[in-house]
């Protein structure tokens, strides 16, 4: 039987926030069987962790295939590693997207993640199939990088407001969205959209913000920002550049706790 926890993260809130499964694992079942797992929690992200290890190797799957970097499923399986050892202040996983590690911080937990690049800007024809795929009346400023589109809008409002196509997000381009502005009450809002992963809107997206702080620290002038993302479930974090990694902090809420009835894991 493999254990499985049910985890709300960046929330202090149940039922807010992103949820994640966190199973762990033994040895790596077969990738088909991760998927099948994945598709029945139904959750954004499932992360799989080889926990008797240090560090410990994890994975992440959406409700369709594996991903190479997620980051509040990567918060959730610090916050159950730490849980299970409350004299232990620090976990490290080693992961597609290099090392990556959760810490307690007085009643928060800290993930450290990779600075992400904004991008080159989209082209003309490109940035206006996207504005119209987000059904936005006023066009954004459009960028690129090999896993994200990104458009910048000019008030939290026009973020809010957005209500995409999502089949033409998916038809145009099968990578994800990410849509920023500045914020009224936060430094900046978000909504993240990644149709093509079988998740037509995530809550709220570390791997995200690993791009987004780096890039409103530079418009900001600021290290350290407080951000929202604008998703129906809502969820919100503390972010710090460092060098050339980006820390957020932010809380879990555990929701469930259970077993896989499985059968053990097997190499």
């Amino acid at each position: 039987m493999i254990p499985l926890y049910h985890v709300d993260a960046f929330t202090n809130e149940l039922f807010h926030g992103n949820p994640a499964a966190v199973c762990l694992l033994d040895t790596w079942l077969p990738d088909p069987m991760l998927v099948s797992i994945a598709f029945e929690n139904q959750c954004p992200e499932t992360a799989f962790v080889l926990y008797k290890k240090d560090p410990a190797p994890l994975r992440w799957f959406s409700p369709r295939t594996e991903v190479p970097l997620c980051g509040h499923a990567t918060l959730a399986a610090g916050f159950v590693l730490l849980s299970l050892a409350p004299g232990r202040h620090r976990v490290d996983f080693t992961t597609a997207s290099g090392t990556l590690s959760v810490e307690r911080v007085n009643r928060h937990y800290a993930l450290n993640l990779p600075a992400l690049p904004l991008g080159t800007p989209m082209d003309e024809a490109a940035s206006r199939t996207l504005c119209a795929a987000l059904r936005l009346e006023t066009p954004g400023r459009c960028h690129e990088n090999p896993r994200h589109r990104v458009c910048i809008l000019g008030d939290e409002d026009a973020v809010v407001g957005i209500r995409p196509d999502f089949e033409a997000l998916t038809a145009a381009d099968g990578r994800d969205v990410i849509v920023t502005a500045p914020g009224r009450t936060y430094d900046f809002v978000s909504r993240y959209f990644a149709p093509a992963l079988g998740i037509p809107e995530d809550p709220v997206t570390g791997s995200a913000h690993g791009l987004l702080i780096p890039y409103w620290s530079r418009q900001l002038g600021r290290t350290k920002l407080h951000a929202r993302q604008c998703s129906e479930r809502g969820g919100e974090l503390t972010g710090e550049v460092i060098g050339d990694r980006v820390r957020l902090e932010a809380d879990c809420r555990l929701y469930l706790r259970g077993e896989l009835l499985i059968g053990r894991a097997r190499s």
